[in-house]
C-alpha cells in the first residue's frame, strides 16, 4: 500500500483556455487521490469586475448538472481524506470511495465512518455553493454538529456571526444558530468549494475566535489554489491567534491567469423552442415534512416579509443529528411521477443538500443542479463551462437575479424543481416558460413546505 505522504504529484502544468483570448495556467502540486483535473472542473468566463474568470466544478451540482450520488460522494471524499490527515494514516474508506468514483457512482452509500473518537467537530458549509458539500462531508461522522451560512434575511433573529467574502456576488454570510453549536472549544471545520485566496476562511475564523476562541480549526475545499502568499497569511494567522489551522482538499495547485476580457452582460439564450404541451404540475411535501418545518420568515431585500415555513433539515438552523427518513419516503412519492428515462432535479440557490439527496434516490437517469446567484457568460464550445444560460428573477425575491446553466434542448424528459417553501404561482412563471423551452414533457414545481 502507498504511504500516505507519496500520494501526491507535482510540477504538473496545464493550459486551459477560457474565453477569446483568456487562458488560465496550472500547475498541480497535490493530488492525493489521483484524480483527472479534467473530471473535476472547467473553466467560464465570470461577470463580477472583482473576479473575472470561475472553476466550474464537475462534482458539485451547481452550474453543471451531475448524477446526484457525485455530489453525495464529494463530501465523503473529502472527509476521508480530512481523517487521513487527522489519523495520519490511510482512511480505511479510501479503496471503497475510489472504486465507486470509478466504476459505480450510483451505488454510493452515505453511511456514516469517521468515529467519534478520531473527530467530534463543528462543521460549517458556506453559502451558497457549499451547502451541499458542507452537509454531505458532515454524514460522514458518526458524531459531529453542523450548520451553513446563508444570505438570508430572517425576520426577528441575529446572526451570531457574520463575515464577507469579498469576490463573491452576494458578499454577506449570517449564522442563525443556538450560541450553544460554537460556545466550545470544539474543532471547527469551515467547508468551501474552492479555495482561492484563503481571505474568506481567515474572516470567519478571526470572527469565531474572538468571541468563541479555540485550539484547532480545518478548512476543507474541493480545489486550493492558494499562492505561497496567501499560505503565509494562514500562517501568520495561527501564530497571531495561537490555533492551528489543518487545510483539506483534493486538489491543490496555483494558477496564473492570460489576457483580458470585457464582458458587459449575459447574452440571452438562443432558440428558444416552441413547447405549448407542456405539463405543469405543483407538489407539496407537507406530509413529509411536517415535524421539519420551522416557524420562521424570511425578508426580501425590499424589507418585506416572505411568509412560508424554513425547514429544519437544510442545517441553516443548525443540525446535530443527520437523521432524516422523510427524504427517502418523498423520493419514492416523487419517482412515481417520473416521466421517460431521463429527469433533471433542480435545487434553489443554497437549497441544496434535501434535494441532491431526493433525487440520488429517485432511481436511475437522474441528473441534478442548482440555480446560482453567479453571472456567467454562455459560451457553447465542449471545454467551457457554462454552454447555455437560463437567467430569471429569483421568486422568493424578485431582487435577486438567478441563473441555471447547462440545460441542452430536449435532454430530460422531465423536470423537478425543488424549492424550501411555496411559491406564488405568478412569480414562477418565467422561469417555468424558460424551462418549458429546453423541449421538456412535464415540469414539477415541488414545495417543501406548504404552510
Amino acid at each position: 500500500m502507498k504511504n500516505l505522504h507519496t500520494l501526491t504529484y507535482s510540477n504538473k502544468k496545464i493550459l486551459l483556455p477560457i474565453l477569446n483570448d483568456l487562458k488560465m495556467h496550472i500547475e498541480i502540486k497535490e493530488n492525493p487521490f489521483e484524480l483527472h483535473a479534467e473530471e473535476l472542473f472547467q473553466m467560464a468566463a465570470r461577470i463580477n469586475k472583482k473576479r473575472s474568470f470561475l472553476f466550474v466544478s464537475r462534482l458539485l451540482g451547481k452550474h453543471i448538472p451531475i448524477k446526484p450520488q457525485l455530489g453525495l460522494w464529494t463530501g465523503f471524499a473529502l472527509a476521508a481524506r480530512y481523517e487521513e490527515l487527522k489519523i495520519d494514516s490511510l482512511s480505511a474508506k479510501r479503496e471503497e470511495l475510489l472504486d465507486c468514483y470509478h466504476h459505480s457512482i450510483a451505488n454510493f452509500q452515505d453511511a456514516p465512518f469517521i468515529r467519534k473518537e478520531t473527530a467530534d467537530p463543528v462543521i460549517i458549509g458556506f453559502a451558497e455553493t457549499a451547502t451541499a458539500l458542507g452537509h454531505s462531508f458532515y454524514k460522514g461522522f458518526q458524531h459531529a454538529s453542523f450548520f451553513h451560512t446563508t444570505r438570508e434575511l430572517v425576520e426577528g433573529m441575529e446572526s451570531i456571526i457574520s463575515f464577507e467574502e469579498e469576490h463573491s456576488h452576494a458578499t454577506s454570510h449570517r449564522c442563525y444558530i443556538d450560541v450553544s453549536m460554537l460556545d466550545n472549544t470544539r474543532e471547527v471545520i469551515l467547508v468551501d468549494d474552492e479555495l482561492t485566496t484563503g481571505k474568506t476562511a481567515i474572516n470567519i475564523i478571526k470572527d469565531i475566535q474572538g468571541k468563541f476562541p479555540r485550539k484547532e480549526y480545518t478548512i476543507v475545499s474541493i480545489l486550493d489554489w492558494r499562492s505561497k502568499e496567501n499560505d503565509q497569511k494562514l500562517k501568520q494567522l495561527e501564530q497571531e491567534l495561537k490555533i492551528n489551522i489543518r487545510i483539506v482538499s483534493l486538489l491543490k495547485g496555483e494558477f496564473s491567469l492570460e489576457g483580458a476580457l470585457q464582458i458587459e452582460d449575459i447574452q440571452q439564450e438562443t432558440n428558444p423552442l416552441i413547447t405549448d404541451n407542456v405539463e405543469t404540475e405543483f407538489i407539496s411535501l407537507d406530509d413529509f415534512t411536517e415535524n421539519s418545518q420551522l416557524p420562521y420568515y424570511s425578508r426580501t431585500l425590499a424589507g418585506k416579509e416572505n411568509p412560508g415555513y424554513y425547514l429544519g433539515d437544510t442545517g441553516r438552523f443548525g443540525l446535530l443529528s443527520s437523521e432524516n427518513h422523510w427524504m427517502d419516503k418523498a423520493a419514492d412519492y416523487l419517482a412515481k411521477k417520473r416521466l421517460g428515462t431521463q429527469t433533471l432535479c433542480i435545487g434553489t440557490g443554497e437549497f441544496m443538500y434535501i434535494p441532491m439527496k431526493i433525487a440520488s434516490l429517485m432511481g436511475q437517469g437522474v441528473s441534478y443542479q442548482s440555480s446560482t446567484r453567479s453571472p456567467i457568460y454562455p459560451h457553447n464550445e465542449n471545454h467551457y463551462g457554462a454552454k447555455t444560460a437560463i437567467h430569471f428573477l429569483n421568486p422568493e425575491d424578485e431582487h435577486i437575479d438567478h441563473y441555471l446553466y447547462n440545460i441542452p434542448s430536449y435532454a430530460y424528459d422531465d423536470i423537478f424543481i425543488f424549492f424550501e417553501r411555496k411559491v406564488e404561482e405568478d412569480k414562477l412563471q418565467l422561469l417555468l416558460a424558460k424551462l418549458k423551452e429546453t423541449g421538456v414533457k412535464k415540469i414539477n414545481v415541488v414545495h417543501c413546505s406548504g404552510r
